[in-house]
């Protein structure tokens, strides 16, 4: 059986609004935080990553959405999970609250840009052939990111609220994107956007 993919250069043409609204993951929300970090900028290419877990009975979801638009780099992350014990949301007897935050980075600050690439069936290597996955890793130089989530009891019949744990994650992006998760063109996508940033970061550098 052989995998054939489109070009990279017709999956980079769907939209930041297509992609989002594609990820289904507070679409309006996550485009609007996208947009006020861009600042008027015009997103050239894009990932929309959707990354779900389960924690116990709950299902959690995170997007991560990478905008590259002109000299600079959105990165921006999103989760939610129920906020059951909360003063202000215990009249309407509980909620969920989504936590997002973004960081513009300019693409003249990136120290390194890391794609690994698993190909199906080597021996028979064809460049036309779909990719199984593919990891990429970017690294700066800056903050750290907070990232939180409701903190776990060992009682399984505990109600308490237990407040949130956090954590430090260092500025740097990791990425896994899979074809039997995601599909050909979510791995096609990541492929055309680290050529995008490559290009962008030559350009600064000259």
């Amino acid at each position: 059986m052989t995998f054939r993919r489109e070009p990279s250069k017709q999956a980079s043409r769907l939209s930041l609004e297509a992609a989002i609204a594609r990820g289904g993951f507070y679409p309006d929300l996550t485009l609007h935080a996208v947009r006020d970090a861009l600042d008027g900028r015009e997103a050239d290419h894009q990932i929309v990553h959707v990354d779900t877990h389960f924690d116990m009975e709950e299902v959690h979801r995170h997007i991560t959405v990478l905008a590259l638009a002109e000299d600079v780099l959105v990165v921006a992350h999103l989760d939610d999970h129920d906020f059951e014990a909360d003063e202000a949301v215990d009249a309407h007897g509980g909620d969920t609250v989504a936590r997002i935050s973004t960081e513009v980075v300019p693409v003249s600050r990136i120290r390194s840009l890391i794609l690994s690439e698993v190909h199906r069936r080597p021996e028979r290597f064809d460049p036309d052939r779909a990719l199984a996955e593919v990891t990429l890793t970017i690294h700066w130089t800056g903050a750290a990111r907070f990232e939180t989530a409701p903190a776990q009891c060992t009682d399984s019949e505990c109600i308490a609220d237990h407040g949130d744990n956090g954590t430090f994650v260092p500025d740097d992006i990791m990425l896994r994107i899979a074809a039997t998760a995601e599909g050909d063109t979510a791995v096609d996508e990541a492929r055309s956007f680290v050529r995008a940033l490559r290009r962008a970061g030559i350009e600064r550098a000259r």
